[in-house]
């Protein structure tokens, strides 16, 4: 395994912030991985998957570990479910399309969400009403300050919107997640977005339903490439009742919904729009004009700039409607 030193991480994030790693590898298995972090006992250690949730602002004081397993193979099945492994470093839309080519349903509508296999249960990825967490039964990692190989189960993974115990506690490396699919798939509406552009279609198909949440992304969301972002920069704020009622006084009109919990979620998009930050820009930052929840990048490679226009997007949004928003993305 090389190890490099004074490594440019522009090209490892989506932002395209530029920043040096002190230290840099990429291990190529669970064993190189566990052999790196007993090597630098004393570096602060970061691990990066495609980069696609987080930018920096400055350089990183430490080892940067872009784990670099591939592989996906399938653990047991029976005429109902398949349980799949997927390693770290593989392309989640891909493994995505794999899982819809031969069948296998769950994750549909998570296609063309970037990034990697080994990112989705730290953050929990979801969209168009499903969670990765629906999937998951089973994640490997090693244990960063021993360097031991862990497993966890569902429940061990501690998650929740947009979280989970490996973002929490920035402890474990993950090198592989099993998921659990269905065999049989039977559309049924869990958003309106989808439900909408799969009008007409009596009873779609995975593939259908794949081919519908790629175009909703292709129309809502920018082409990385051109505008450096990281997709949903802000939560959807959960709400206290308080907090519920004065937002509606104040914006009748606000989406509002119940969660599990016994809480209440709003909209950050609809919160952005009004303040009225839907397509502004401030120098080379700005709310990108197709979708209010995502900052886009016009330029600069300093990720302060970025940071600042988030701050002023965060204080707008609570002088007028009392309510801070956090970001979702990950600043370093």
């Amino acid at each position: 395994m090389i190890i490099k030193h004074n490594v440019q991480l522009q090209p490892h994030n989506s932002f395209r912030t530029k920043a040096l790693a002190k230290i840099f590898c990429e291990p190529q298995s669970a064993e190189e991985l566990s052999e790196i972090v007993n090597a630098f006992p004393n570096e602060r250690k970061l691990i990066l998957g495609k980069g696609f949730n987080l930018f920096f602002t400055k350089d990183f004081d430490g080892i940067v570990i872009k784990p670099a397993m591939h592989g996906i193979r399938i653990l047991r099945e029976n005429d109902r479910f398949v349980e799949i492994e997927a390693a770290a470093a593989e392309d989640w839309d891909h493994f995505v399309k794999y899982c819809v080519d031969n069948g296998y349903a769950g994750i549909e509508n998570l296609s063309l969400i970037p990034g990697s296999v080994g990112a989705c249960p730290v953050q929990n990825i979801g969209a168009y009403g499903t969670e990765a967490m629906d999937a998951i039964v089973g994640v490997k990692a090693v244990d960063i300050p021993t360097g031991g190989c862990v497993a966890f189960s569902r429940e061990e993974c501690g998650f929740g919107y947009r979280d989970s115990i490996f973002k929490r506690t920035a402890l474990y490396a993950i090198t592989s997640v099993v998921f659990r699919l269905e065999k049989s798939f039977q559309y049924r509406e869990k958003y309106i977005d989808l439900h909408r552009e799969l009008e007409g279609i009596p009873s779609p198909t995975l593939a259908q339903v794949r081919d519908a949440v790629i175009r909703i992304r292709n129309r809502k969301l920018p082409d990385y490439n051109l505008l450096p972002n990281a997709g949903s920069f802000f939560k959807n704020p959960v709400l206290t009742e308080e907090e519920k009622d004065r937002l509606l006084s104040e914006l009748p009109d606000a989406p509002v919904y119940t969660t599990n919990e016994g809480q209440f979620k709003t909209s950050a998009a609809f919160l952005i729009d009004r303040a009225g930050y839907k397509g502004k820009r401030r120098g080379m930052a700005g709310v990108y004009a197709g979708h209010s929840l995502i900052i886009v990048n016009y330029g600069t490679e300093n990720g302060r700039e970025i940071v600042d226009f988030m701050q002023e997007v965060q204080h707008e949004v609570r002088q007028r409607f009392g309510i801070m928003l956090a970001p979702e993305v990950r600043i370093y």
